[in-house]
């Protein structure tokens, strides 16, 4: 389900919030960097799923839709994403960031690390573990999500502002169907575990994350590929498809094997 941006802002500034979610700015009002106006497509935000109590286990996950840089996929790649996310009981952030052609590529980037960084100041909040707080990205967001790993880095000591002191480097990575372009200063070396996922049809994205996966391997990092036989690209959360229903389990496992899904707190 393709949803505008205006769309969305008003669908989860409204009914969402009404019930257990929320949304969490990314800047304050009046701060956001780089912004071309004051409404509602320039200020980027968090939207909070909560598990249910009791099956919280501390973990916490940043979401990035995909949608071309123009739209985003709030559906199958944010909504059912963050869902799943919560029955494993990891604490799910979808991510509204700024879109073309109003804002560029760089902006995005440096919203997704801020994100994770809004995550982490916020741990105490909701009981959240700081070094598992993973990232998650779609098709443009995905390649998004590479860039915000390759140029993450620690906190700033001395920020003034506080949220500027937590790291911006996400403790795992998921791409799924699109890898992005090496960011400056890349260093695959000191990549967070990564998993990829796409459609062997869907020809740009699948090649690209065997070239990530083998580059990555080859650096000595931590990385699983899953490219599917049949499909297309979009396929979102795989939710009763039947070529991609498995690879959110996959996932489940990777985590698992990784430390990233203990047992609830």
């Amino acid at each position: 389900m393709a949803v505008s941006l205006v769309a969305a802002v008003l669908a989860l500034s409204g009914s969402l919030v009404a019930g257990s979610n929320f949304n969490i700015p990314l800047w304050d009002e009046g701060k956001v960097p780089l912004a071309t106006g004051n409404g509602p497509l320039d200020a980027p935000f968090l939207t909070v799923f909560r598990p249910p109590e009791g099956k919280r286990n501390g973990g916490a996950v940043v979401i990035a839709p995909g949608g071309s840089n123009i739209m985003l996929m709030y559906g199958v790649e944010g909504l059912d994403v963050a869902e799943r996310y919560n029955s494993w009981g990891v604490t799910a952030f979808v991510l509204t960031y700024r879109l073309s052609p109003r804002y560029a590529e760089n902006v995005r980037v440096m919203e997704g690390k801020r994100a994770v960084q809004v995550v982490r100041s916020r741990a105490g909040e909701f009981q959240l573990d700081p070094n598992r707080v993973g990232y998650i990205g779609f098709s443009a967001g995905s390649n998004t999500a590479r860039s915000v790993a390759g140029t993450s880095a620690p906190g700033d000591a001395n920020a003034a502002d506080p949220i500027g002191r937590f790291s911006s480097r996400p403790d795992y990575l998921v791409l799924v169907y699109g890898v992005g372009h090496a960011a400056p200063g890349e260093s695959l070396q000191s990549f967070p575990p990564t998993f990829l996922v796409s459609a062997a049809a869907d020809t740009g994205p699948s090649l690209g994350n065997a070239q990530l996966f083998a580059d990555l391997i080859r650096a000595g990092a931590t990385a699983e590929i899953h490219v599917y036989q049949k499909g297309r690209h979009g396929f979102g959360s795989g939710f009763g498809s039947p070529e991609f229903s498995d690879w959110m389990g996959r996932l489940e496992l990777f985590l698992k094997l990784g430390g990233f899904l203990p047992e609830a707190r």
